[in-house]
């Protein structure tokens, strides 16, 4: 049984236990030992004051640093310390990315949401923990602030937790606190807290967030890192309804969003009215935002980066970077080769929490291109050395600025011709020949010309349709072979017949491609889609190629039998004279038999007059663009919103 004495110190105010263990960083760096493992706070979170003195330490030897990210200098990575200190990153900053390149320092790939479980486990020891937190409540209770992460459970485990109280460390809410009896020894500060503070995106940025965009849904929960492309993909989100947040971490660009009302959090299965994250980095605006806002809960990396708990979040869309990925499909993002660059992180985490989400979509962001467009990141293999982060059977979506490729469940020849369709221009030939070479497409799959065409993605837009349903229109792609395909097996024998002007039983792969050749300029093809996303079935097709010497393009349009008589016809007309004017052509010529009523009055519906001379049961008809004809429009297409 315990004596007065014992009990009287249980029982005192926390406050009198606070003032026990206060102490200078010097004093506190001083139980550190000779080979002890010291864990240090994450990202902006860093404790700024003892790791400086930690670094003056010079009697100190075999010294293990571990932690994740941070911002702050990493003088104990230096080479002038020697063999005093020698730093694990489980995910490696620019910070003491030279020492890990040149040996000095050590790397262990692992998932983030994995790394608690080392500490718990005591696989990995921690000997002591530098931590940051903010000043204790009434309660005693002190606020991780900007970084729980792995540092709750970090100083959990530890048999020595050193707090860095900083008086500008924002009280977060959520699962993220510890009291002052669970510190050891506490340090005040009051140092600025450590800020990420993003630019503008760049035009590439905004291309490849546009296509992003593209892919969210009203009532989605989204995951967000920090830097340009996610930053990017925010500024296209201003006329969504009711998004929300489980993310590892976020940064200022979602506050214009709360603020503007998109950013509500009410459709959430999981946590709904909260944003959930694990760290945030940015600048002091966004720490003062999280301070007492129980809008924000901040929980361990171990409960946020759960697939399991992830995939609760119903529509969850997760968006990660990506170094290079293969024609495959397999994505590299931690590595250059056999240079270590940063980590796995939490990709993994949420493409599987995504994935297995009631309509989630896991997302890999990249730029098609690297060193000034020297190389492209888009391959045929991944360089040598260079690691798999999300592999073949994991991944889904894989956007760049040329648009997005939807990979799973394809096989290698549709994986590889969808990732060749969005890679840069100038390196798509080269990528066809050698995807050529590996027998991963077919041999006889159409060359791509000198001069690739650019995707003309101005052009994708919904359509309302007479019976009040919605379509969506875009420009063919070399990988819609067998959508077209699909659509060809569902016509009727009478639809065959009028486009083909003879009967076809079947369309192998050789008499597609005659159909996937386009260059966006001397010819075009259309298509109308039931929905936006990679499942959806083409109904309609238009197609104009241009003979150069009169300058007239011979159109010719063709509608699935269920959806003829709404408008889809009258649709891909206007538009493609909206395109073909729109590159100088003079006008449209076209063959149409006789029977054909329905086409026939597509045509004269065109807004141009119609010269037409009757031949062998087909109209041959000629409409320049320079005689105009009042006609009935059709409904106004809708373009995507930005």
């Amino acid at each position: 049984m315990a004596d007065v004495s014992e009990c009287s110190a249980l029982t005192a105010p926390w406050q009198e236990k606070y003032a026990d263990k206060v102490t200078t960083a010097e004093k506190a760096i001083a139980c550190v030992r000779h080979g002890q493992r010291v864990f240090i706070g994450s990202g902006a979170g860093e404790p700024q004051a003892l790791v400086e003195a930690l670094s003056a330490r010079e009697d100190l030897s075999d010294t293990e640093i571990v932690h994740i990210l941070t911002l702050g200098v990493a003088t104990y990575a230096e080479p002038r310390f020697g063999n005093r200190f020698r730093h694990n990153a489980y995910f490696i900053g620019p910070n003491v990315r030279q020492a890990v390149e040149q040996g000095r320092a050590d790397y262990t790939p692992i998932f983030l949401g994995e790394i608690p479980e080392l500490f718990k486990s005591r696989r990995t020891v921690i000997d002591v923990a530098l931590v940051q937190v903010s000043t204790p409540d009434a309660h005693g209770y002190c606020s991780y602030g900007v970084s729980t992460d792995i540092v709750k459970s970090g100083a959990e485990s530890a048999d020595i937790v050193i707090a860095e109280v900083n008086s500008q460390t924002p009280r977060a809410l959520g699962d993220c606190f510890i009291h002052v009896r669970d510190i050891d020894m506490l340090v005040p500060s009051d140092i600025p807290i450590l800020e990420a503070v993003q630019g503008e995106p760049d035009e590439l940025s905004r291309r490849i967030g546009r296509h992003i965009a593209s892919l969210v849904e009203d009532g989605a929960t989204l995951q967000l890192g920090i830097g340009t492309i996610p930053d990017a993909v925010l500024r296209f989100l201003g006329d969504f309804k009711n998004l929300g947040i489980h993310t590892e971490m976020f940064s200022d660009g979602v506050i214009p969003l709360i603020e503007k009302g998109v950013i509500t959090n009410s459709e959430k299965t999981l946590h709904r009215g909260k944003i959930v994250a694990t760290f945030v980095m940015g600048s002091r605006k966004l720490y003062d935002f999280i301070d007492n806002n129980p809008l924000v809960e901040m929980h361990p990396v171990e409960y946020t980066n759960d697939p399991l708990i992830i995939s609760q979040n119903e529509k969850m869309i997760s968006i990660n970077a990506a170094i290079e990925v293969d024609l495959t499909g397999q994505v590299c993002a931690d590595s250059l080769g056999t240079l270590f660059y940063s980590g796995i992180g939490g990709q993994v985490d949420f493409v599987r929490g995504a994935s297995r989400s009631k309509g989630g979509k896991p997302i890999i962001a990249l730029p098609s291109t690297a060193s000034n467009d020297n190389y492209s990141r888009i391959v045929p293999y991944l360089k040598q050395g260079a690691g798999v982060v999300t592999s073949r059977g994991d991944v889904h979506y894989i956007v760049t600025e040329y648009g997005s490729a939807y990979l799973h469940g394809k096989n290698i020849r549709e994986r590889a011709m969808a990732l060749i369709q969005i890679a840069h221009p100038k390196f798509r030939p080269w990528l066809l020949a050698e995807a050529k070479a590996r027998n991963l497409i077919y041999p006889d799959q159409i060359e791509l010309p000198v001069r690739t065409p650019v995707y003309p993605d101005e052009l994708e837009r919904w359509v309302d349709l007479r019976d009040d349903s919605r379509v969506f229109l875009r420009p063919l792609k070399l990988t819609d072979e067998s959508m077209l395909r699909d659509m060809f097996y569902k016509l009727s024998p009478e639809s065959v017949h009028y486009r083909f002007f003879r009967m076809i039983k079947a369309m192998p792969h050789e008499k597609m491609q005659e159909f996937l050749r386009v260059d966006y300029e001397a010819d075009m093809a259309l298509v109308v889609l039931t929905d936006s996303k990679e499942q959806a079935d083409v109904i309609g097709i238009a197609h104009y190629g241009n003979d150069p010497h009169a300058n007239f393009a011979d159109a010719a349009f063709l509608v699935r039998d269920d959806w003829q008589g709404k408008g889809i016809g009258t649709t891909l007309m206007s538009t493609l004279v909206e395109v073909a004017r729109g590159h100088g052509i003079a006008g449209f010529t076209a063959d149409v038999l006789a029977g054909n009523h329905g086409m026939l009055r597509v045509f004269h519906k065109c807004g141009f007059s119609v010269e037409s001379e009757l031949e062998d049961g087909a109209y041959r008809l000629r409409i320049p663009f320079t005689k105009k004809r009042k006609a009935k429009r059709s409904k106004r297409a809708q373009p995507v919103a930005d």
